[in-house]
């Protein structure tokens, strides 16, 4: 089998996917790393998985299961294979995947007891980093609320590692809309801010039924407009000196928490 180079049109057509109107004119995107594309090839997204030999080596078991389920598997050269990646050190296997995202109609209908929504989330790292904790915690969602991260960016699907295939995922561009989405659905909207009227300690009532956590924009937390239309206003108890906390620590707290409740024996 010989070895796509750099120059083959389709391995130029994909390495566009790197930019986000390609994503957006496609519908498609790249996974890179054995755990993305194991978790791709699993939820059935992958159009194609490239490998370079080094990969075929390192990952034969995946690659020969990509082929099994009917996959279109391409070797490609080591320049091509870092092309189609982004990382420093790259490792040689990229799925072009169909993108996830679903609308916020799917993910209300399944009746989520538990969502986090990342209100103009704009780091590609924190956004990924927030999707695996929703994963890990059990959560039913993440809604991109605003002007938000695309989830397809590639720094996002690395900070996934995986869980982006787990995890239903929304993008609403209407903040207004989302939240009376989620209202009308009986959800209750936790806002997460320092000033908030209720500890996470104390707030086990609250978590005991449907709720959707309101996670700020990194520079600017949360609009207080939309503080002021949440249910309740929840604050993390700080006993040392921090001042605060980053958005993906503070998502973490707050859904251990609530899975703490939730999963309760």
């Amino acid at each position: 089998m010989d070895a796509l180079s750099e120059r083959n049109p389709r391995v130029v057509s994909f390495v566009k996917l790197h930019r986000a109107q390609a994503r957006r004119k496609s519908g498609l995107f790249l996974a890179e790393g054995a755990n993305s594309v194991e978790s791709a090839l699993d939820t059935g997204r992958v159009q194609e998985l490239f490998f370079s030999s080094k990969a075929a080596e390192r990952e034969h078991e995946l690659v020969a299961g990509a082929a099994a389920r009917g996959v279109r598997t391409t070797l490609v050269s080591d320049r091509a294979a870092e092309m189609l990646g982004e990382t420093v050190t790259p490792p040689g296997l990229v799925a072009v995947c169909r993108q996830v995202d679903v609308p916020l109609t799917d993910i209300l209908d399944a009746s989520p007891r538990v969502l986090a929504v990342p209100v103009e989330i704009s780091d590609p790292g924190n956004a990924g980093t927030l999707i695996r904790v929703a994963d890990a915690v059990g959560a039913d969602g993440v809604v991109l609320a605003g002007d938000s991260v695309d989830p397809h960016n590639g720094k996002t699907v690395r900070a996934c590692a995986g869980s982006l295939f787990h995890v239903p995922i929304a993008r609403a561009r209407d903040i207004d809309a989302a939240l009376t989405a989620l209202e009308d659905a009986g959800i209750a909207l936790l806002a997460t801010t320092a000033r908030g009227e209720v500890d996470l300690d104390d707030a086990d009532e609250i978590l005991g039924g449907p709720v959707a956590w309101l996670f700020g924009n990194e520079a600017h937390g949360l609009d207080r407009a939309v503080v002021a239309r949440a249910t309740h206003r929840i604050r993390i108890p700080i006993h040392g000196r921090a001042e605060s906390l980053n958005l993906a620590a503070a998502a973490a707290i707050c859904l251990y928490g609530n899975s703490r409740i939730r999963y309760a024996k």
